[in-house]
C-alpha cells in the first residue's frame, strides 16, 4: 500500500463563483439596460445567489429538482443559475424563440415546478405553465412583474442559508433541449463534473484563452447550451462579464463594447454582421475589442474578412453542439484565421471519422467522414431515455460530415441529415413539410436551406400543387404560424411543375439543393 493521499475536492460549479468572490470580489458582472447598466461585483453576486437559493428552498426545491428559466442574458439570470446549481438542483434553460407548445412539452418532460422568467417574457412563461396543467410558480426577474411574482422582494426577505456543494460532483446541474433536430426535442443533462472540466478546457491558451484582464461580452444566449460556458469561465478567472440583455443589434452592442472596454466578444456570425455594418455606417471605433469568437453556424470567408478588417479584431472560429456542453473545437490564436476551419480539439475531447455505418475510417486525415466525438463533457445518454446515445466504444455520432487536415484541424463539410442551421439555431424541415403537405391544395412539399449572407442558411418551401389549383404563398405559409417558431417560416415559396423524385420514390433533396440552394 502506498502511503499518502490527496484531498477530496468535488468538481462542482459553485466553486467558480466562490473563488471569484474571494479572490476577485470587485470584478464586475454588467448588464445593459435602457438607462444606466446594472453592476454587481462577484462577492455581492455570490451573496445574492445564496439568497435566491434560500427562496427556492422555501418553495420546496430540493436537490435534483428542476428549476426552469426563460430569460435573457443578465446578472439576475446568472444569480439564478448559481442559486439553482449551487444547492444541487438542475437549471433547465428554455429558448424563448420557440413556441409556447414546444416549451410546454419540454417542461412536461423536465417536471419543473418553478419557472423564472425575464419580465418581458413572463406572458410567454404563463402560457407555458398554463399548458402544463399543473401547479407551478412563476418568478419574474429583470423588470416589473405583471405576470407571476417578483423575485426581488423575495430575495430581500430571504433569511438563513441554503448549503452549497453538498452533493457529489457527478450530480446533474443543467438541462438543455436540442430543439427541433429530430422532430421531438431531446434533453441533454449536464453534470457538475462535466461542466467543470469543460470550463477548464475552454480556458486553455489554445482554446478561448480568457484571463482576469479580459472583459467578456456574452452575446451567445444563456438559453443556448450554457452560453458556451461563459458564466462559468468568467468568474473562474475573475474576468469582467458583460451581458447585453435582449438587445443585440449592432448599435446597442457597439455602445456596450465601448462603454465597458470589452476585449473579447462571443456569439454567432449574424450578430457580428450587424456590428460591423453599424461601424461601417457610423465610422465608430472600438479600440478595446481584440477578439471575436464565433460558432453556431458556418461563417462565410467574406464575412470573416469584413469583420477582421472593419473592426480590427482577430476572429476565432469554433464548432460544437448542445451534446458537447457545447464546445468541441476552437481555432487557436496561433493558427491562421480561416473561416473554413472550425478549429482543433484540445485535451479532453477526441474526434473520430467513420463511414455511414459507424466503422472507423482507416485513414483519419484528408478524407471526409461522419464525425463522432467522445470526452468528459460529451453526452452519454439523453434525458429520460434508457438507450445510450453513444456506440459501444463511447463515441457520440454528431450527424455532421467533416474532414481533418494533416495538422489536426477540423473542417465541417456538411450534415448527414437535412436539418437547416439558421443564425446558429436548427430548423427541422420535416415539421414544416408535415403541415404544408397536409393542405388539400398540395401534392408534395419540401423544405431546403438556401445560402443566406446574414443567417448562414434560410429555409425555402418548394411545392407541387394539385393540377388546376391556384393557391397563394400566404395560404401555404399561414398554417405554420403558431405551429412552428416564427423564424422557422420559409423566406420564399417556389412552385414546381413536378417534384423531383429519387430512385426510392422519395423527394430528391440533393437535386433540390443543387438547383435552388444557392451552393
Amino acid at each position: 500500500m502506498i502511503d499518502g493521499d490527496m484531498q477530496a475536492f468535488g468538481l462542482t460549479l459553485d466553486k467558480f463563483l466562490e473563488h471569484a468572490a474571494k479572490w476577485r470580489p470587485r470584478a464586475q458582472v454588467v448588464t445593459a439596460r435602457d438607462g444606466t447598466p446594472d453592476r454587481i461585483g462577484y462577492a455581492d453576486l455570490k451573496i445574492r445567489a445564496g439568497r435566491v437559493s434560500v427562496v427556492l428552498a422555501g418553495l420546496g426545491v430540493r436537490p435534483a429538482d428542476r428549476v426552469a428559466t426563460l430569460a435573457w442574458n443578465s446578472q439576475d439570470h446568472v444569480a439564478v443559475w448559481y442559486a439553482v446549481m449551487g444547492m444541487g438542483a438542475v437549471c433547465h434553460t428554455l429558448n424563448p424563440r420557440l413556441t409556447a407548445s414546444q416549451l410546454t412539452d419540454m417542461i412536461v418532460q423536465s417536471q419543473a415546478r418553478v419557472l423564472v422568467a425575464s419580465a418581458d417574457l413572463a406572458p410567454l412563461a404563463r402560457q407555458v405553465l398554463d399548458g402544463v396543467g399543473a401547479a407551478g410558480r412563476l418568478l419574474v426577474i429583470d423588470g416589473e412583474a405583471k405576470e407571476g411574482e417578483a423575485l426581488e422582494p423575495m430575495i430581500a426577505a430571504a433569511r438563513g442559508d441554503a448549503p452549497w456543494g453538498a452533493f457529489d460532483e457527478t450530480a446533474p446541474c443543467g438541462l438543455c433541449f436540442t430543439s427541433g433536430t429530430t422532430g421531438a426535442p431531446k434533453g441533454v443533462t449536464y453534470t457538475h463534473r462535466s461542466s467543470y472540466l469543460h470550463t477548464l478546457r475552454i480556458l486553455q491558451a489554445d482554446v478561448m484563452a480568457f484571463t482576469g484582464a479580459d472583459a467578456i461580452l456574452a452575446v451567445v444566449p444563456m438559453f443556448h447550451a450554457n452560453a458556451w460556458g461563459l458564466p462559468f469561465a468568467a468568474p473562474a478567472v475573475g474576468a469582467k462579464l458583460v451581458l447585453p440583455g435582449r438587445h443585440t443589434d449592432g448599435a446597442s452592442l457597439a455602445r456596450l463594447i465601448a462603454a465597458e472596454g470589452v476585449t473579447v466578444a462571443v456569439g454567432v456570425p449574424t450578430v457580428w454582421l450587424g456590428l460591423v455594418e453599424h461601424v461601417e455606417a457610423t465610422g465608430e471605433r472600438l479600440p478595446s475589442l481584440r477578439r471575436i469568437i464565433v460558432g453556431g453556424a458556418p461563417m462565410a470567408p467574406a464575412l470573416m474578412e469584413r469583420i477582421q478588417d472593419g473592426l480590427g479584431v482577430r476572429v476565432q472560429t469554433s464548432w460544437g453542439m448542445t451534446e458537447l456542453s457545447p464546445s468541441g473545437v476552437v481555432a487557436p490564436l496561433c493558427d491562421p484565421a480561416d473561416a473554413a476551419l472550425a478549429g482543433r480539439p484540445a485535451v479532453g475531447v477526441d474526434l473520430l471519422l467513420t463511414d455511414a455505418d459507424g466503422a472507423a475510417l482507416p485513414q483519419q486525415r484528408e478524407v471526409e467522414g461522419h464525425l463522432r466525438v467522445r470526452g468528459a463533457a460529451v453526452i452519454e445518454r439523453y434525458f429520460g431515455q434508457e438507450a445510450p446515445a453513444v456506440d459501444e466504444d463511447g463515441w457520440f455520432p454528431t450527424g455532421d460530415l467533416a474532414r481533418i487536415d494533416a495538422d489536426g484541424a477540423l473542417m465541417i463539410t456538411g450534415r448527414a441529415k437535412d436539418l437547416i442551421k439558421s443564425g446558429g439555431e436548427w430548423i427541422n424541415p420535416a415539421e414544416i413539410e408535415a403541415v404544408v403537405g397536409a393542405l388539400p391544395q398540395v401534392s408534395l412539399a419540401a423544405v431546403i436551406g438556401r445560402i443566406d449572407p446574414k443567417w448562414g442558411e434560410r429555409p425555402i418551401l418548394l411545392v407541387e400543387v394539385k393540377d388546376g389549383v391556384d393557391v397563394s404563398d400566404e395560404a401555404l405559409l399561414a398554417p405554420l404560424r403558431g405551429k412552428v417558431a416564427s423564424w422557422w417560416i420559409p423566406d420564399a415559396v417556389l412552385r414546381l411543375p413536378r417534384m423531383p423524385l429519387a430512385a426510392t420514390g422519395k423527394i430528391d433533396k440533393i437535386q433540390l439543393r443543387s438547383q435552388f440552394g444557392g451552393g
